[in-house]
């Protein structure tokens, strides 16, 4: 396990001498969203009944935050590696694909729940969010950035310049996760909607983790933990056959 143990603190140092960066500057634009919906929305009707619209928003904020930091991670980290010829020494160590895979996902796991961890503490300054299911809350919230961590494996190694990192960011990971219902509830939506919606695997993420929350939700909550879970699953057998492969790695 020492060449696993060792990746594993090479990207966790990746992010960490960099936190302002990685970490700060997610839970600053997550309360930036915080403070411009809720100062907008202030008074409206509460979309989950004796919730307040403002604590409604942080959990799907912080769910958001975790994708988007989590596929962030090792995609980054990947193509960085790719481009800088850095990988060849990762490659021409003993390490397993599955070693390989853990050591990228298990790194941006830690920095996507960093990253919800700061979100959660700072928003407490503001507003009481009680924490009904913490259970459902850890495991939608490891299941949920362990997926967007093997998804930007999968992006990492298709990934040969930056911009077709940023293009499979901006083109499928930011819309997913904008439209999964981080500021609003699955209910308000016209039918077809609602019913497009649930081919978002997304969903279930921030629907599921803020049932952790509140106790309420959308979709049954073991649902949307088995779709996840699949989800998890899918992914991780994809882009562990492209590491196991070489694919795109060994050119």
């Amino acid at each position: 396990m020492i060449g696993f143990q060792t990746l594993f603190y090479k990207e966790l140092l990746r992010f960490y001498k960099v936190a302002f960066q990685t970490v700060m500057a997610p839970v600053v634009t997550a309360l930036l969203y915080l403070l411009v919906f809720a100062s907008t929305f202030h008074g409206h009707a509460e979309i989950v009944p004796g919730v307040p619209y403002v604590a409604f928003l942080v959990p799907g904020l912080m769910m958001m935050s975790m994708i988007q930091n989590a596929f962030a991670n090792s995609s980054s980290s990947l193509t960085q590696s790719k481009i800088a010829g850095n990988l060849l020494f990762i490659l021409l160590s003993p390490l397993s694909p599955l070693e390989f895979f853990l050591a990228f996902v298990g790194a941006a796991v830690i920095r996507a729940l960093a990253v919800a961890i700061g979100i959660y503490v700072a928003a407490r300054l503001f507003i009481d969010i009680p924490i009904r299911h913490p259970v459902f809350l850890m495991a939608f919230g490891l299941f949920g950035s362990g997926a967007l961590g093997a998804l930007g494996v999968i992006a990492g190694v298709w990934a040969e310049r930056f911009d077709q990192l940023a293009g499979f960011q901006n083109f499928v990971v930011m819309p997913l996760s904008f439209l999964s219902g981080v500021f609003y509830s699955l209910r308000a939506l016209p039918p077809f909607w609602r019913e497009v919606s649930h081919a978002n695997p997304l969903l279930y993420m921030i629907d599921g983790f803020r049932y952790g929350f509140f106790g309420t939700s959308d979709v049954a909550p073991l649902v949307s933990l088995s779709i996840v879970v699949g989800f998890f699953a899918a992914v991780s057998l994809v882009a562990l056959a492209l590491v196991g492969r070489g694919y795109r790695l060994r050119n």
